[in-house]
This record gives structure tokens, sequence and C-alpha cells, in this order.
């Protein structure tokens, strides 16, 4: 399990939407991958207003701090929603730890006039280093863009350079169905360690809506 959703439907200031998958008469699919790390806890789902899916993502990283610092890598996500027209309907996040800068956005783009959103993921992680050697976990996310439909094939879209600086990727998850895409997400972030060993981000699911 990963940990309790919000049951009721809330709208944020932004047009997000709070809410259980298991309530979301949109959500047919949850994405996970096998690799993410192991510290924190799990955030509310959140979700793009209906209508409209994830066309485009940024993430929130600590650049490498260097010697003996402690490193925290990817401390969030963040999905920007578009309808099929291509407009911005809000832009979504769930936990994100306080370390770091957003990078930017990276976009899918749209080949024959077809709306794509993102549809599959892949993590890289720093797996678990033990002792007392630093563990920064999630360091860098990469997606699939297909058009909802699955009329074209889908491609890989990772902002520049496509990698962070510790871990692995740990292969793909599953795809969203054809009719479908990502649609919301929840992150697992670990809060300050108060002189510990801090982590930020360790892992993240996403939904696919119809």
């Amino acid at each position: 399990m990963f940990g309790a959703f919000v049951l009721t439907l809330i709208v944020t200031d932004t047009g997000a939407f709070l809410i259980s998958p298991f309530d979301h008469g949109r959500v047919v699919q949850t994405l996970t991958v096998n690799n993410g790390g192991k510290w924190g806890d799990w955030g509310s789902a959140v979700f793009c207003p209906p209508g409209s899916y994830a066309a485009g993502y940024d993430m929130k990283i600590e650049p490498y701090q260097g010697g003996w610092v402690d490193d925290t890598a990817m401390n969030g996500i963040k999905l920007y929603c578009e309808t099929s027209e291509g407009h911005l309907t809000t832009t979504i996040t769930s936990g994100v730890g306080p370390w770091g800068n957003w990078i930017g956005r990276a976009s899918c783009n749209h080949p024959s006039g077809s709306q794509f959103y993102l549809t599959a993921f892949d993590l890289q992680v720093e797996p678990p280093q033990g002792g007392f050697i630093d563990d920064s976990t999630a360091n860098f996310v990469q997606f699939k863009c297909r058009d909802k439909g699955g009329e074209f094939s889908s491609y890989i879209l990772a902002k520049d350079p496509g990698h962070g600086k510790y871990g692995s990727y740990g292969g793909w998850s599953a795809e969203c169905v054809d009719g479908t895409a990502i649609c919301g997400l929840a992150t697992k972030v670990e809060g300050r360690q108060h002189g510990g060993d801090d982590s930020a981000l360790n892992s993240v699911i996403f939904y696919c809506c119809k």
C-alpha cells in the first residue's frame, strides 16, 4: 500500500484536484517502478482537472554539494496539465522537499497536430549506501510521450542532461493503455532529518486517466 489518500474532493487555489484514486472515476491505471527509495512518507495523490492530462514536467533538484556535504538531489516533481487543445489548466505537485530549485519544463511535442501526453516513466535512484555514506535516493525522472488515443508510437522525453549524478535508471513502468494518459501523481518524500542524512524525494507513483 502507498499510504493514506485524501478521500474527499478538494479543489485547490491552482485548480488541482486532491482525491482518492479509488473514488476517482477517471483513474484506470497506476504506474509504479520497483527501485524507489525506502525512506519518507507518501503525500496526497493530486490530479489534473477533468479534461486535462500531463503534457510536460519539471523537477526540483538540489545541485551537487561537493565534498562531505549532504546531497538530496531530486526534491520534487511538477506536472503541467493541458487540454486536448493544448491549453494549460494548472500545474500539480504532491510532496516536495525543501532543497534545490525547479530546473525548467520539458514538454511533449505534438507531431501531426496531435496532443501528446506523458504515458510512462523511468526513475533514476541511488540505492542505499550503508554505514555513514550519504544517501541521495531519487536523482532524476524521464518519461514517454504519446497521443492519448495510441495512434502514434511513444518516444522518450528527458530534461537535459537526461540523468542525475548518482544511481541508475531501474527500468520503465508500464505504459498508460490506449485512451488514457498520466493525470496525477503521489510522491514519497523524507522530511528534514535535523543533522541526519537527508534524502528528500525517494519514490513516485503516477495515475492514468481516461
